[in-house]
């Protein structure tokens, strides 16, 4: 019985593909590190590749080069990407830097100078040249085809779907739209026929992804529709998989979509699950943030959801720390998220990153201070999730398996997204289950985090 199975986590992952590498054929290994966005470049490069008659290795000492994808988001971000490069060059040699941290280069080269290249985030083509220069391709046009469907780094049995790229937020803290720009949507049939080709290959669940989901199709000139995600998000309901929308801002048009899912069911559509990064409920503190400053529309907005849908889970992240946060602005912090009754919640303490404005604020918190609220947010969140879980037992509930051990099934319910949430265990007729298997159970324990259920 595992809780978020760490060799799948989509911060830190290896290509691992299991395929036989022919004679004389060029090999490459990945490392991904960061958030999902960076995970699907990461798919698409290997998927070129591969296209190109490369190999994919699973470690170091079986590739010719190993590309590293960067995450430059925060300061201990940017430290683990540089221990990543500079195990690939021990390990390896031969090393193609790529991702955010790649809008850096003179950063990455002067800590690791023996690179073979640095492209920035996106950079396909970047990197795929610097591929060729250090690794010429060798493919055989009667073995070499391009799979169906892809390279994956995730289970066979969900997917990340990004949909679009940047962001036109200009958030004090954040140094996104530097390193990936501004807004850039993928075309809504473009999406379509990714989702689609997913789904024929055996995926049972979509991760939408983005650095702004409810922004989605808003920098087209030429819209028909005011928010495109709608659309978007409706159209990709039909496909019968389930379809879990992340990093969605709370745009008035966000009560658009809670329709959409209060429909959603084992039989696939838009998930009842929504995550929202809210980041503060202290309207000054969200001023200093340069986000939009409106706790309490936010909360009466909550209610208006949870109306409609009632099995609606909300999800989201945290700072604390931030500069210029005073005890009682955390204080009000502690009290909204009281009244919002969040599903799950991540919280994180605040730390410069070298370009984002608010570096320079005033009257920055000590690291004592920062951890102290840390733990005092964490005790309430898991107060909030434990009392939630317990309300759920007894509770019948469609589960998507994940992982089966010798000792038990990990599963997740439709309140549950890969490796951030909690997980529901089956550890009594699970032996014929398999990854990627929807299920009903009953729900008969809860932790503080994950559940305990019995097959129907």
């Amino acid at each position: 019985m595992t809780a978020n199975p760490p060799d799948l986590r989509p911060d830190l992952v290896r290509a691992r593909v299991a395929e036989t590498k022919r004679d004389g054929q060029p090999t490459i290994g990945m490392v991904s590190l960061g958030c999902p966005k960076a995970l699907v470049d990461s798919e698409r490069i290997l998927t070129r590749l591969r296209a190109e008659g490369y190999g994919i290795s699973p470690d170091y000492g079986g590739a010719d080069a190993v590309i590293v994808n960067t995450c430059g988001f925060l300061d201990s971000a940017k430290a683990e990407s540089l221990e990543a490069i500079g195990e690939a060059l021990a390990e390896n040699g031969r090393v193609i830097v790529t991702g955010c941290l790649g809008a850096e280069p003179d950063y990455i080269t002067g800590a690791h100078p023996k690179v073979l290249a640095v492209t920035g985030p996106h950079q396909y083509e970047q990197v795929l040249d610097a591929v060729h220069t250090a690794v010429p391709p060798a493919p055989d046009p009667y073995i070499d085809l391009l799979p169906a469907s892809g390279v994956s780094l995730t289970p066979r049995h969900y997917s990340y779907l990004k949909i679009s790229e940047g962001c036109n937020h200009a958030c004090k803290f954040c140094i996104i739209p530097d390193m990936r720009g501004k807004l850039a949507s993928r075309p809504h049939k473009a999406v379509m026929r990714e989702a689609e080709r997913l789904v024929e290959a055996g995926v049972r669940e979509l991760l939408v992804i983005s650095q702004d989901t409810s922004a989605y199709g808003t920098d087209w000139k030429d819209r028909a529709a005011k928010a495109p995600i709608v659309d978007l998000a409706r159209d990709l309901g039909t496909l019968g998989a389930w379809v879990r929308l992340h990093y969605v801002y709370p745009y008035p048009h966000v009560r658009e979509l809670i329709p959409l899912m209060a429909e959603g069911g084992s039989g696939g559509g838009v998930l009842p699950y929504l995550d929202i990064p809210f980041q503060h409920a202290h309207p000054d503190t969200l001023r200093r943030m340069a986000r939009p400053a409106a706790a309490a529309r936010t909360l009466d907005e909550i209610a208006a959801w949870r109306a409609d849908c009632p099995d609606l889970a909300l999800r989201s992240t945290f700072i604390v720390g931030y500069p210029g946060e005073t005890e009682a602005e955390f204080e009000t912090l502690l009290d909204w998220l009281d009244e919002a009754q969040l599903d799950r919640v991540g919280c994180f303490k605040y730390e410069n990153v070298e370009g984002a404005r608010s570096n320079a604020l005033p009257d920055h918190v000590p690291e004592e201070v920062k951890q102290d609220r840390w733990e005092r947010f964490m005790e309430k969140a898991q107060a909030i999730s434990e009392a939630k879980l317990a309300a759920k037992v007894g509770r019948r509930m469609e589960v998507i398996v994940d992982l089966v051990e010798d000792d038990a099934a990990t599963c997740r319910t439709m309140h549950d997204a890969p490796e951030i949430d909690g997980c529901l265990f089956i550890d009594e007729g699970f032996e014929d289950l398999s990854p990627g298997d929807i299920v009903t159970v009953e729900v008969d324990e809860a932790g503080e985090y994950d559940l305990w259920g019995k097959r129907l």
